[in-house]
């Protein structure tokens, strides 16, 4: 019991998790009112970095464009996203953490079909 109190404590100390909101845009290009055609009302795309420690990265990633790229991919024939929202997050445990970047947003073809 003397070891499982102060390793328990311990564990809850090097873990934990953040969230921290992004930012919000009109598009991920310039488009006219009319200019694009809705291909699906909400799309979420994310990129993420892994690393050992919290220090050493394993992966590549936790970038903007690539969280886009994924969401955008996410809709056939998507071409863009329309009121778009970001955010990012962040959990760290023991031994790795994770960050990531997620978008979301609402796919368009442009020029409109």
């Amino acid at each position: 019991m003397r070891i499982i109190v102060p390793s328990c404590a311990l564990w809850l100390l090097l873990t934990g998790c953040i969230h921290v909101p992004g930012g919000i845009a009109p598009s991920t290009i310039p488009l006219t009112q009319d200019g694009y055609t809705v291909v699906a009302e909400s799309v979420e795309g994310s990129d993420c970095l892994v690393a050992i420690l919290g220090l050493i990265p394993v992966s590549g990633g936790n970038r903007t464009e690539n969280a886009i790229r994924d969401a955008i991919l996410s809709a056939p024939s998507a071409t863009a996203l329309i009121n778009v929202t970001s955010d990012a997050y962040t959990a760290y445990w023991i031994l790795w953490s994770q960050t990531c970047t997620v978008v979301r947003g609402t796919a368009v073809v442009h020029p409109p079909r």
